[in-house]
């Protein structure tokens, strides 16, 4: 029956649009600046899977590419149109996403990142995933660095970076040939400027048929003449169903600390959340995560009945830093939380720097990022994924940070 079911499958990729063949892979190109392609819709079935592209049309979201894969088990929709972010993954009664007051998927086209005193991102955030970055990935506000001459250079720099609003020059749809016929939807993001940076995002979003996990995979490369400095956060947020009274957070905690007092208040309940409450104001806490023997970690997101559960895998060798946001507010304004893995914290990058939290990339270099993505059912599963959260924690006891850490002006 193996052999039957593989051959339906390469059948089925046989009989759709026209692929190339390379290492055991087939590949079809949806989108190329380069080759001036664009496919408004498409569909590749292979039977039990499928991925799906199509075009949105109607107010803010008038010309956004939405791809879905369905592995049978998860839907995952992706925003080629938005850097390549993740809008939403879909699992019988889980849902990784949240119900934010913007609405439509909105095309970058209508976002102005300035307007509100560098807030404009704020105007397209509803997706599950976007990555702040690349240049930089804070809060707006004035950096200055001395630059090549030996003066002083300030730029004024807007909330959580440029490569969320900006879209992607390339999109392929990639099946593995060979068991377990992987499926990757790969995307070539380009943060480029004259007098500015020349960065490559590389990413791809991939899943086996049948599995309830997924990874993103992606690089970065500068693609300019001279070191770069470059930033990236993950800023995954999740809402109902699994975000609720009394759910909670588990991470393995080498040390945490407020962002600012208000959070500082509250440190020792970081880890579980209110109901949606009507006037909260959000309290961030900085993370810096252990890792296990195989330099690996995990931060886990559980429902009060312990019986649903999303987890995020990294290293922290890549990602050395977590930031955990709560906004636990009306679910009118925006009832969420972010479990955010990056290079550094969101503070301007003015602070970042002087932190050492600014990495570079020197001509040609480019930096790899890995996160795989699961979904838990069951007090069994849900317990088991917790109890490998404390095992890396082990017997180290976490440092708490019970007051902000002293920054620089221009946050």
């Amino acid at each position: 029956m193996a052999h039957c079911h593989r051959f339906w499958i390469l059948i089925a990729l046989w009989f759709v649009l026209p692929a190339r063949s390379v290492d055991a892979q087939q590949r079809y190109v949806l989108t190329s600046a380069r080759q001036n392609i664009h496919q408004e819709r498409w569909r590749l079935n292979g039977g039990p899977w499928s991925v799906e592209k199509k075009t949105l049309h109607g107010g803010k979201q008038e010309g956004v590419d939405l791809i879905t894969i369905d592995n049978g088990v998860l839907e995952i929709d992706l925003i080629p149109t938005r850097g390549m972010s993740i809008y939403e993954i879909r699992s019988g009664d889980i849902r990784l996403g949240w119900d934010s007051p913007v609405e439509n998927i909105v095309h970058p086209a209508l976002i102005d990142l300035e307007s509100r005193g560098g807030l404009g991102w704020l105007e397209g955030f509803n997706e599950w995933m976007v990555r702040c970055g690349l240049e930089f990935a804070g809060h707006p506000g004035t950096d200055e660095w001395e630059n090549a001459g030996g003066g002083t250079t300030t730029m004024d720099l807007s909330l959580h970076g440029k490569i969320g609003n900006i879209p992607a020059s390339e999109v392929e749809v990639i099946i593995d040939s060979d068991a377990p016929h992987r499926i990757r939807v790969r995307g070539v993001v380009y943060e480029k400027f004259f007098y500015g940076p020349k960065l490559k995002l590389t990413t791809e979003v991939s899943i086996v048929p049948g599995q309830d996990s997924f990874r993103i995979n992606d690089t970065i490369e500068n693609m300019g003449g001279q070191d770069q400095e470059f930033q990236i956060i993950y800023h995954a947020n999740f809402g109902a169903p699994l975000l609720g009274d009394d759910a909670k957070v588990h991470a393995a905690v080498k040390s945490i600390a407020p962002m600012d007092q208000h959070a500082a208040e509250s440190i020792d309940d970081y880890a579980s959340y209110l109901p949606p409450t009507t006037g909260f104001v959000e309290q961030v806490y900085l993370v810096e995560p252990l890792a296990d023997e195989n330099g690996a970690t995990v931060a886990v997101l559980q429902n009060a009945a312990g019986d649903r559960a999303a987890s995020m895998h990294w290293a922290p060798e890549q990602l050395p830093y977590l930031t955990i946001w709560k906004n636990t507010a009306a679910t009118e304004d925006g009832y969420v939380t972010g479990i955010e893995p990056g290079t550094g914290y969101p503070y301007n990058r003015k602070i970042e720097r002087a932190a050492g939290r600014v990495p570079k990339l020197s001509p040609g270099q480019s930096r790899q990022f890995t996160l795989d993505i699961g979904l838990h059912r069951g007090q069994e599963n849900v317990a088991a994924i917790v109890d490998a959260v404390k095992s890396i924690q082990g017997d180290r006891q976490p440092v708490v940070k019970r007051e902000p850490e002293a920054v620089v002006s221009g946050q």
